[in-house]
């Protein structure tokens, strides 16, 4: 892929990234290089972008690289990172735009729970302190590389808040491993999103996942991990495998609205850097893409058990309803306790966040091609599973 000299292939993105890191080469061990082609294969072959997308994946390609090269070289400096242990980590997973992001950025605020930060997922290195994490410059740094407000970006807020001290998801960190429904959100990727559906590696996602919290954590520490995306359906096994003593918040949302609401997301976001964005295509995508991860879970539920781990369910109604009675059962589930302190950020937290305090994010089926009947009868299995109500 190439335009106005820009150079856009694996040879050129090494180069570039071997330049930012003066001349660091060490990815580590498991696939990175290999995913990273079939990525810019499949940017090149399917994506459809314009002059400005192709220098927004370019950068988000080698901001990808860079990270792992410094994750890597950061373990060999700070040897110390290879030694912490991850006990108990708390993850939010479920359907997207069933209020994953609000409920994880809630708990965020119990000084308890380390949440990673925008900032530190976007520039990891070198691994953050606590003496500067409220004063950081890559704080500043962060701030200053998100795009110019116009409408699409407050848009964008109106369905996903933005910051540099906002809670990130764990499919951007994924990323760092070049495997993430992530990609396949911002542009249009299929045949990179097929590999990732069916041949991806998530137990070696995972093991870097681990080293990922290790290095965040080896100088700024807080007393349990709580982390969050979706992405987490499409490797659960391996999450548990990697972390089987996790406890496990899975939030349910009458589907139809979460593919809705999540096809206007894809959309807006890949008009960012395509003129050529098929809104019905997306939705139809992406449903068939989650009818298979969800069919996998639900199987995975039936079939296994993780005595260590605790899976508790959250219906979005109810979270709606009182977010702060869902905060407290989930503490209760874990076991967990609950400071005055952190209740009470928590609740002004929430006090502070009503829902459509950046805007109201409007959507409907028929603008995205979705017929709600065959959307729920596709879903079926999981819609009965869990008793979910058209909304």
């Amino acid at each position: 892929m190439a335009n106005a000299g820009i150079e856009f292939d694996v040879p050129s993105l090494m180069a570039e990234a071997r330049q930012r890191t003066e001349g660091l080469e060490d990815f580590g061990s498991g696939p990175f290089v290999e995913p990273l082609g079939i990525f810019v294969n499949s940017l090149a072959r399917d994506a459809r972008l314009n002059p400005i997308g192709q220098h927004i994946a370019r950068e988000r390609a080698l901001g990808h690289i860079v990270n792992r090269l410094h994750y890597v070289e950061d373990r060999k400096t700070f040897p110390g990172i290879a030694d912490e242990r991850i006990v108990k980590p708390i993850f939010i997973i479920g359907f997207p735009r069933t209020g994953t992001t609000i409920l994880h950025d809630i708990l965020a605020q119990d000084p308890a729970n380390r949440a990673p930060l925008t900032w530190e997922i976007t520039y990891p290195s070198p691994p953050p302190m606590t003496a500067s994490f409220e004063t950081d410059p890559r704080i500043a740094r962060c701030e200053a590389s998100f795009p110019p407000i116009d409408e699409r970006r407050i848009a964008f807020k109106a369905m996903h808040p933005m910051g540099a001290q906002l809670s990130q998801e764990c499919v951007v960190m994924m990323g760092d491993a070049m495997c993430t429904p992530l990609f396949h959100n911002q542009f249009r990727v299929p045949s990179y999103q097929d590999w990732v559906d069916r041949d991806a590696d998530w137990r070696s996602v995972y093991a870097f996942h681990r080293q990922q919290l290790q290095h965040l954590q080896h100088r700024h520490k807080g007393e349990r991990w709580v982390l969050k995306t979706g992405a987490h359906l499409w490797g659960l096994e391996h999450l548990l495998e990697t972390y089987p003593d996790a406890r496990i918040v899975f939030t349910h949302r009458d589907p139809v609205k979460s593919l809705t609401s999540y096809a206007s997301l894809t959309a807006l976001v890949r008009t960012m850097g395509s003129d050529e964005v098929d809104r019905a295509e997306i939705a139809e995508d992406w449903t068939g893409r989650l009818e298979r991860v969800l069919a996998n879970v639900l199987r995975l539920r039936a079939e296994k058990s993780w005595p260590r781990a605790i899976l508790y369910d959250v219906m979005f109604p109810d979270f709606v309803q009182d977010q702060f009675a869902v905060v407290e059962a989930i503490y209760r589930a874990f076991d967990l306790p609950m400071s005055e302190e952190g209740a009470r950020r928590m609740k002004a937290f929430i006090a502070d966040n009503p829902q459509g305090k950046h805007g109201i994010h409007r959507y409907s089926p028929e603008e995205y091609g979705i017929d709600p009947a065959v959307v729920r009868q596709r879903l079926r299995p999981y819609i009965q599973r869990f008793d979910l109500r058209p909304e």
